[in-house]
């Protein structure tokens, strides 16, 4: 199965999971906490039941890290393996604050470099994808639009940063590149509104987990973007405890 394939086969099931997170989004979704202090729900735990079944159905010969599944995160990352967050923006997701920023993520790793990626923001109704095969795209209200980074502009550089995790780091990057013009927004949005030409650049220095990224991060990437450590060398998949460092989603803003 190649890539574009795969991304046609996995759609339906991202349509799927994004749909039980709005359903329990209109109810009164109850939260729970994890080890690490950070909340979890039954929309995070249903959808990521709806996306494993059918990964393990279409592809079983991958393995699966996947942010609920415990377990999986201590597996030795193989050659290729999916990166998958059912319910990326959690915190997003439970503010209701009417900006829709938290998405379904399932990104595909080969040899260290995410190469397929598939973002759904069930509650604005865009879904993003892309390969390197094949380039990125957006689904949006019936339409299907081919995506890629914005050229540089006159204009100001506009940066995203985390709604949740703005820190001192970022705002000292943000201002030696003399950067002014923010937006702030939650998920693995930020990757893709880089990738559709929205912004430009999105430095991240707060903590991460290589399924927050690796969706959004491939979109990027087959958008005509790259990401990098702060120092410019290359970001990798497959770390120890799949724990990102700080990186730089450049866009039309590169160094």
């Amino acid at each position: 199965m190649n890539l574009v394939e795969l991304i046609n086969n996995l759609t339906p099931c991202v349509l799927r999971a994004g749909k039980r997170i709005m359903d329990i989004y209109q109810s009164d979704a109850k939260k729970d906490f994890k080890k690490d202090g950070s909340p979890v729900t039954e929309a995070d735990k249903g959808a990521e039941r709806i996306i494993l079944k059918e990964l393990k159905k279409l592809i079983p010969e991958i393995p699966v890290i996947s942010e609920e599944n415990v377990a999986s995160h201590s597996k030795i990352p193989p050659r290729q393996f999916f990166l998958v967050d059912p319910l990326d923006g959690t915190k997003e997701f439970l503010k209701k604050d009417g900006l829709g920023s938290f998405t379904v993520n399932i990104g595909l790793i080969e040899s260290n470099v995410p190469t397929m990626g598939i973002v759904f923001a069930p509650a604005l109704g865009r879904l993003f994808y892309g390969c390197k095969s094949s380039g990125a795209w957006e689904y949006t209200d019936g339409e299907k639009t081919k995506i890629c980074v914005g050229k540089p502009k006159n204009s100001e550089i506009i940066a995203l940063a985390s709604a949740s995790h703005r820190d001192k780091e970022t705002n000292n990057w943000l201002k030696e590149h003399k950067i002014t013009d923010t937006t702030s927004i939650g998920s693995s949005l930020k990757f893709c509104l880089v990738a559709s030409g929205q912004a430009d650049v999105y430095p991240r220095f707060g903590p991460t987990m290589e399924w927050d990224t690796a969706a959004g991060d491939a979109i990027l990437r087959a958008a005509g973007g790259k990401t990098t450590n702060p120092d410019l060398s290359n970001f990798v998949y497959g770390k120890c405890s799949y724990k990102n460092g700080a990186f730089i989603g450049w866009g039309s803003y590169q160094e």
